[in-house]
C-alpha cells in the first residue's frame, strides 16, 4: 500500500489522528481494564474483572463504526501511530442537537494532550458537519482530569447532582458540564 499523506486529513490535528475501531483493538482495551480507578471515573462503578471474551466481542461490535450501536467509535493513535485511547460520539438526539462523547486514554499516555485534541476533532466534526447544537456531559466528583479537559476545551459547568454517584463506600456528585456551538467556535477562534 501507499504511504498515505495526512496533510490534509480532517480527523487529525498537530497531536493525535482518529480511526475507526478494529476487531485487534481488543488487546489495549484489555489492557486499560485493569486500571480500576480510571474505570471507576469513566463508568461511575466498580467493574467485575475483564473477561476477554466479552472485551473482543464488544470491539468486535463497534468496529467499522457499525450503524447498529448509537455510537461512533473511533480510536485515538498518536502521530506516530501507537493507539493512545479511544473516544465515541453517542447520544446523538438529531431532534434537539444535543450529544455527548465519551473517551478513554490509556494509562501510559494520559496527561500529554492526547485526550483534548481528540475532543477537539469529534467537537468540530459534530458541530460543523452533523449540525448538532450543544455537547452535554457529566463526570464524577474527584476525576480532576477530564474536568481539567473539559473547562480547557471552553465547557461550562451547568450543575452538579448531589450525592448522586454510590461507590467505593461513599455518595459522590456528579458534575454536568455542557458546550454550545456558538461558544466552541469562539474559543476556537480564539487559539
Amino acid at each position: 500500500m501507499e504511504k498515505i499523506n495526512y496533510d490534509k486529513y480532517y480527523w487529525q490535528n498537530d497531536l493525535v489522528r482518529l480511526r475507526a475501531m478494529r476487531e485487534e483493538d481488543w488487546e489495549d482495551a484489555y489492557y486499560n481494564q485493569f486500571d480500576s480507578q480510571a474505570r471507576r471515573m469513566l463508568q461511575y462503578e466498580l467493574e467485575l474483572p475483564p473477561v476477554t471474551e466479552s472485551i473482543q466481542e464488544s470491539i468486535r461490535n463497534f468496529s467499522g463504526f457499525n450503524s447498529g450501536t448509537g455510537r461512533l467509535m473511533f480510536t485515538i493513535e498518536n502521530l506516530d501511530g501507537a493507539a493512545v485511547g479511544a473516544v465515541n460520539i453517542n447520544s446523538v438526539d438529531e431532534r434537539n442537537g444535543t450529544f455527548s462523547i465519551g473517551m478513554q486514554i490509556g494509562i501510559d499516555y494520559r496527561g500529554k494532550g492526547y485526550g483534548t485534541a481528540a475532543m477537539r476533532i469529534l467537537l468540530r466534526y459534530a458541530f460543523c458537519e452533523r449540525r448538532l447544537n450543544k455537547y452535554y456531559g457529566s463526570i464524577i466528583e474527584g476525576n480532576v482530569g477530564s474536568m481539567t479537559m473539559l473547562k480547557k476545551l471552553g465547557c461550562v459547568q451547568e450543575g452538579v447532582r448531589r450525592q448522586m454517584i454510590y461507590t467505593d463506600g461513599r455518595y459522590l456528585d456528579e458534575i454536568l458540564f455542557g458546550l454550545t456551538k456558538d461558544e466552541f467556535i469562539g474559543n476556537e477562534m480564539k487559539e
